[in-house]
């Protein structure tokens, strides 16, 4: 089994740049992805999917890609008629104020503003490759880490649920040791009403009928009989399919659907006992299982 709750850590430090990689992990009904990184690699977030969904089935997991640069390349240019409109708009206002009477001042004032404005434009020379380069193998190695979470949390959730499983089949071999009992109880039952009614007077076969009507009625062989292959299916999931989350929580309905009609049919407080202890495990079991891929 695999847990869908994980969390994973990795950096590294190039000559020009540090990049970091934080995967978080936790229960979710689909696979659901989010990523988180630099505007600028938005194009590298197919690729960075295409690795997730290939080592998980289900789970919300939240993807966090961090980058600092150093040291890199850019170039600025100037948009004119922008910086024309600044010294224009500059010399205006030196005149209005009567800067320019001022030695220094009005020059070191149009330089300022100058240099603030959005005369330049700056663009970074960035290759998309190159940043691939280095965020695939941290990558990787990160979702191995985080793989290795959720597997080692699923082995004990695993374990956590086959004890509760057991804890059912053990129940259910008790309920079967009282099955033979459950006709004779239903039998003396109807026996001693009789008598009550009419003393001595008592139709054997009339008891016969009304004991068989009740045991159609009362009869758990068929739910024992349907909860029996359940638990079977459920522990063969368990042993062959790596991710059976979803099949084990459709099992678990079932089985949880044959507790309750075996103990609203129950009348021997014995069977009734090992019904709350059925519903008990299964309820541990169900919780566990919503965080099982």
């Amino acid at each position: 089994m695999i847990s869908m709750t994980g969390y994973a850590y990795r950096e590294k430090t190039a000559q020009d740049l540090s990049l970091s990689i934080e995967i978080k992990g936790c229960n979710n009904r689909y696979l659901e992805v989010q990523i988180n990184l630099p505007s600028w690699l938005s194009a590298l977030e197919t690729r960075i999917r295409e690795i997730i969904a290939s080592c998980c089935g289900r789970g919300k997991i939240d993807v966090f890609i961090r980058i600092r640069e150093y040291n890199l390349p850019i170039n600025i240019s100037v948009n004119k008629n922008a910086a024309n409109s600044y010294y224009t708009a500059i010399k205006e206002l030196a005149a209005e104020l009567n800067l320019d009477e001022k030695p220094g001042i009005s020059s070191i004032l149009k330089m300022e503003t100058l240099l603030s404005s959005s005369i330049f434009e700056i663009e970074k020379n960035r290759d998309e490759e190159r940043y691939w380069d280095n965020i695939k193998p941290l990558l990787i190695e990160a979702m191995e880490a985080f793989v290795f979470e959720r597997e080692r949390e699923g082995k004990h959730t695993e374990e956590d649920i086959l004890i509760n499983l057991g804890k059912i089949e053990t129940s259910l071999k008790n309920i079967l040791v009282f099955v033979p009992a459950t006709e004779k109880t239903l039998k003396d039952n109807i026996k001693t009403r009789f008598e009550e009614l009419l003393g001595n007077k008592i139709d054997e076969s009339r008891i016969l009928a009304e004991t068989a009507s009740l045991l159609l009625k009362y009869t758990i062989s068929e739910e024992i009989s349907r909860l029996t292959a359940h638990l079977k299916e459920f522990r063969n999931e368990t042993e062959k399919n790596k991710r059976p989350g979803k099949k084990l929580d459709f099992l678990s309905q079932e089985i949880n659907r044959e507790i309750n009609t075996i103990g609203s049919k129950s009348a021997i407080i014995e069977v009734s006992s090992e019904v709350v202890t059925m519903k008990e495990a299964l309820e541990n079991i169900r919780e566990q299982l919503r965080n099982i891929e």
